[in-house]
């Protein structure tokens, strides 16, 4: 007996509204979406078998193998707050335009009083800047000491306020405490860092990170310094 056909026909599944949440949702991220700029210079840490991530929040000192010293702030609310102070303590002017350019900057390594021509150049002409010798640590000139100092005051003050944020609506913050780390190049000479670490005693900051990369290869890790 032959096999009457449907008279509903086959079935059909309109996917014309999944198309349009896909490309609703690209668009949402592309729109939101903050791209971090490129590091100054590459540091290749020593490697170890630590096993202790470093967290979003915190306050890096780079040095490469040249001794040249980097420095850098995760929070850029922080950021900025400490370009500010240090425009005010070294008179050294940055427009509304410059402080908010530089909240997107990685890192940085040069004198403050170079700042803001290296603000305005582009990512290219950075890599290209002159002269970036790291950030002055010297006896007579220890601006590192003050970008630690005002540093981490913001960035601790940003954690606080996200915190109580955060409890007045309920919610739980993920965020840790903003931390101190160092990241120096494998080849770096031991005295460079030593001036690095006295930095940070000399502002009776003793507990802080020495990063590294895992032992053959893989994510950059923590080892803890006291």
């Amino acid at each position: 007996m032959s096999r009457k056909p449907s008279k509903g026909g086959a079935p059909a599944l309109d996917m014309t509204p999944m198309v349009d949440l896909a490309f609703l949702l690209v668009t949402f991220f592309m729109l939101t979406a903050a791209f971090r700029m490129a590091e100054p210079v590459v540091v290749d840490p020593p490697s170890s078998i630590g096993q202790v991530m470093l967290p979003d929040n915190h306050i890096m000192i780079s040095i490469d193998d040249k001794g040249r010293v980097f420095f850098g702030i995760s929070n850029s609310t922080a950021k900025m707050a400490a370009l500010v102070k240090m425009s005010e303590k070294y008179k050294v002017p940055f427009t509304e335009k410059q402080i908010k350019k530089f909240s997107g900057l990685a890192s940085f390594g040069i004198d403050i009083k170079d700042l803001p021509r290296y603000i305005d150049a582009t990512e290219s002409e950075r890599n290209k800047f002159q002269p970036q010798k790291g950030v002055p640590l010297d006896s007579l000139n220890n601006q590192l000491k003050d970008w630690i100092s005002n540093g981490g005051s913001e960035a601790v003050r940003a954690y606080m306020e996200a915190k109580q944020k955060a409890e007045a609506a309920g919610q739980e913050l993920k965020a840790e405490k903003p931390r101190y780390a160092i990241k120096c190049d494998a080849k770096t000479k031991y005295m460079l860092v030593k001036d690095a670490i006295k930095t940070f005693t000399d502002l009776k900051i003793f507990q802080f990170n020495l990063i590294t990369s895992l032992e053959g290869g893989g994510t950059v890790l923590e080892a803890s310094k006291k």
